[in-house]
C-alpha cells in the first residue's frame, strides 16, 4: 500500500507531466524558425496611411536601440553621447527598404512609451527630411492609430509648432558630441509621408525579388 496522504499508481504506468527539464531539451533539439520583425510582420492593409510600426526605442531612451538585420533581434547600437533622449518612441516599417538599405524609420507620437521589439499600429502625419553625414535619411512623423488622445490627427501642422520644435532639435543634436553633422529640413505634409512609404514598399519588392534571383 501507498503511505498514508500519497496516491498509489499503477505499476509501470508513468505521469502524464513531463519534467520540466525534459522539456526545455526538448524545444532546445527541435529546430525552429523565429520570426522576423523585418520580413515576417505585415504591414499592414492600410498602409501607406496606417501601417505596423516594430518600436526600437522608447520615449525617453538614451539608449539606441535598432534592430539587427541578420537575427531579427533588437540590438543595442550605442548609449547617446549627448544628454538628450528621444522624445517619441522610435522605430521602422515592416517590408520596406530605403536607400540607405534599412526599414523606413517612424517617428511615433502617443501618450506612454512602448518596450522595444513591440509593434503598434501608426498613422502617418508627415515626412521629416534628413541628411545624416551626406546620406538621405528622411523619418516617418506618425501618430499612435489606437491612442485616443493622438488618433484623430491627419497631418503633421494639427502638432504644436512647439512639439515640432522638440523633434527637429532633437535630432540636430542627437550626433553633435560624435562628430557628426545632421541636417533637418523643412517638415512635410502627411502625403509626402505616403509617397515616401509607397516608394520604400516598392523598393523592398525588387529587393525581395532580386534576392531571390541569386
Amino acid at each position: 500500500m501507498a503511505p498514508a496522504g500519497q496516491k498509489s499508481s499503477p505499476e509501470g504506468q508513468k505521469s502524464s507531466r513531463t519534467p520540466l527539464n525534459e522539456r526545455i531539451l526538448s524545444s532546445m533539439t527541435r529546430k525552429s524558425d523565429a520570426a522576423h520583425p523585418w520580413h515576417d510582420l505585415e504591414i499592414g492593409p492600410g498602409a501607406p496611411i496606417i501601417f505596423n510600426c516594430v518600436v526600437e526605442i522608447s520615449r525617453g531612451s538614451k539608449v539606441k536601440y535598432e534592430l539587427d538585420k541578420k537575427t531579427g533581434l533588437i540590438k543595442v547600437d550605442r548609449i547617446l553621447y549627448s544628454s538628450v533622449v528621444y522624445p517619441h518612441n522610435y522605430g521602422f516599417i515592416p517590408r520596406t527598404i530605403c536607400e540607405d538599405s534599412d526599414p523606413m524609420d517612424v517617428l511615433v507620437i502617443m501618450q506612454e512609451p512602448v518596450l522595444p521589439g513591440c509593434f503598434v499600429r501608426a498613422k502617418a502625419i508627415g515626412l521629416m527630411p534628413m541628411i545624416d553625414q551626406g546620406e538621405k535619411d528622411d523619418k516617418i512623423i506618425a501618430v499612435c492609430a489606437d491612442d485616443p488622445e493622438y488618433r484623430h490627427y491627419t497631418d503633421i501642422k494639427e502638432l504644436p509648432p512647439h512639439r515640432l520644435m522638440e523633434i527637429r532639435r532633437f535630432f540636430e543634436d542627437y550626433k553633435k558630441n560624435e562628430n557628426k553633422e545632421v541636417a533637418v529640413d523643412d517638415f512635410l505634409p502627411a502625403k509626402e509621408a505616403y509617397d515616401a512609404i509607397d516608394r520604400s514598399m516598392t523598393l523592398y519588392s525588387d529587393y525581395i525579388v532580386q534576392s531571390l534571383r541569386r
